[in-house]
């Protein structure tokens, strides 16, 4: 979650697909709800795949949430639903690229091929 831009929305269901557990959302809104508020989490910027601001009463009404996210330049087509169309953030779209080292060679005990510095 700390990976979501400002500005940014990404749904529980696109977090629990980056985590390889697609049909998972509830879970991860499960999760969300027993995080310890320390951490400082931007929870606010996790919506419903509709773009519902389904945890809003985390923040004791959904008009908490959607002031959080009016300062921050997110979008909405609704009350209490944002324009995911303008918002939308993937996880999976900000996955770093691959080394180029082959893991493999770590596997094996062979001498990676590393490139001329």
């Amino acid at each position: 979650m700390r990976r979501i831009p400002i500005g940014s929305v990404t749904t529980y269901g696109e977090i629990a697909r980056s985590l390889g557990r697609p049909r998972n959302a509830r879970l991860v809104g499960q999760v969300m709800r027993i995080t310890p508020s320390e951490l400082n989490l931007p929870c606010h910027r996790v919506v419903a795949s509709s773009g519902e601001l389904t945890g809003g009463w985390f923040f004791g009404h959904p008009a908490v949430m959607k002031g959080l996210l009016l300062d921050e330049g997110v979008p909405f087509r609704g009350e209490y639903v944002v324009d995911l169309r303008r918002c939308f953030w993937s996880p999976l779209d900000d996955v770093a690229p691959a080394d180029e080292m082959n893991d493999f060679d770590l596997i094996t005990g062979a001498e990676p091929d590393l490139p001329e510095i």
